[in-house]
């Protein structure tokens, strides 16, 4: 079984990496995540379905009260992404679809427009799939990016995850039909992950 821990722990001994520090994402993030989505429409609309419907700052508000809840519910583990430098909000990474049986999970997560080609992201991602394996006793990570997307399908080659298979128009988004490639990690290939 999946073993998640309370948000507040996470709140008091954020997940840190070299540059950035992830807290769990709560109601208070509500006006950075805003100004990230609404400033950067045009470099997530193509790729995120969600982001139209992200139309001001009640409705992130409501997404991050969301995924507060989500947390303490175990239904998906969300962070916020920030520099740790300066504290600025840069993006979403998360387990999204936990399977406490199964003890698997699906890696989510989006970049603000001004913070890509930084590697921040494969950073990010990383740390929270060494804490998924090592800290939540996962088994298994999906992934999924559309077929043309050049920047995620990046970040997953980085991190090692081993490719499954191609889910035919498995997303619509901006009018067009997204076909996914299809990932995954298991707990075995972590030692490969902490080295990459």
């Amino acid at each position: 079984m999946l073993v998640v821990p309370p948000r507040a722990e996470l709140r008091h001994r954020p997940l840190e990496t070299q540059r950035l520090l992830l807290t769990p994402v709560e109601p208070a993030d509500a006006p950075d995540l805003w100004f990230a989505v609404d400033t950067s429409r045009t470099h997530l609309e193509k790729w995120l379905p969600w982001v139209p419907f992200n139309t001001d700052l009640d409705a992130s508000w409501r997404y991050c009260e969301a995924s507060a809840g989500d947390w303490d519910h175990a239904r998906a583990l969300r962070f916020a992404i920030r520099e740790r430098s300066t504290r600025r909000f840069l993006g979403v990474v998360g387990l999204e679809s936990l399977a406490h049986l199964h003890q698997s999970a699906d890696l989510g997560y989006w970049l603000r427009g001004d913070g890509t080609h930084r590697g921040y992201m494969t950073e990010a991602a990383r740390a929270t799939l060494v804490w998924a394996f090592k800290r939540i006793n996962a088994h298994r990570i999906r992934v999924a990016a559309a077929t043309d997307n050049v920047a995620s399908l990046g970040v997953i080659k980085r991190l090692g995850f081993r490719f499954e298979g191609v889910a035919r128009e498995a997303e619509r988004c901006q009018g067009r039909w997204l076909d996914h490639a299809l990932f995954a990690l298991l707990a075995t290939d972590v030692a490969g992950l902490m080295s990459t």
